[in-house]
């Protein structure tokens, strides 16, 4: 069973509902669980909070694991094959021309850790046998000066199908996983009219 729902806000007044529906859809138990996968980003810093502490709850509950899978790996393993032995960038729109990116070889193994960059910097660097996907796939390609052939999706999600089989195949005693924000919040502490404890 397979439910998705692209939203901006409000992942905790849906997701339980959410996940519930589909679990009586399949005629599943909570039970029945044996390992549990949530996406652990890069992606919104709330979204990510939501999906991971659910995750963990359902993982106490029901004596299950939880494994992460990032966004990032699992659009890769959607395009292995596809690239035809090209290196493959994925990237993610941040805010502004930042991107959230990670580069695999053209086997589609990981190449180096995933980062935050800017578009420009990218595109500098970028050589014309390289391959793109995510949601910033076009405009580092555009910045780059190379043709839309070489962007491959510029779909900011992975197949939840490609996450559950990622998280299948992950081992069972991985550690838990925790977010990968790869740049700190917007939000920053209030630091006006605190008062300093001695």
């Amino acid at each position: 069973m397979r439910r998705t729902q692209v939203i901006g806000r409000g992942h905790a007044e849906i997701l339980l509902d959410m996940i519930g529906e589909v679990m009586a859809e399949a005629g599943f138990a909570f039970a029945d669980l044996d390992r549990i996968a949530v996406t652990n980003g890069p992606g919104s810093f709330t979204g990510l909070r939501v999906g991971l502490s659910v995750a963990r709850g359902f993982a106490l509950v029901t004596h299950a694991p939880v494994v992460g899978v990032s966004t990032l790996d699992a659009i890769a393993d959607e395009l292995r094959g596809r690239s035809n032995g090209h290196p493959l960038l994925v990237t993610l729109s941040a805010r502004e021309n930042e991107v959230y990116v990670a580069r695999f070889d053209g086997e589609g193994h990981a190449d180096g850790a995933a980062h935050v960059a800017l578009i420009e910097d990218l595109a500098a660097g970028l050589t014309p046998d390289y391959r793109l996907a995510g949601s910033a796939a076009p405009a580092i390609a555009a910045a780059a000066g190379l043709g839309a052939d070489v962007v491959l999706t510029a779909s900011a999600e992975a197949d939840i199908g490609t996450i559950a089989r990622l998280g299948l195949a992950a081992p069972a005693d991985a550690p838990a996983p925790v977010p990968l924000y790869l740049r700190p919040p917007d939000a920053k502490p209030q630091t006006r009219g605190r008062i300093e404890r001695i």
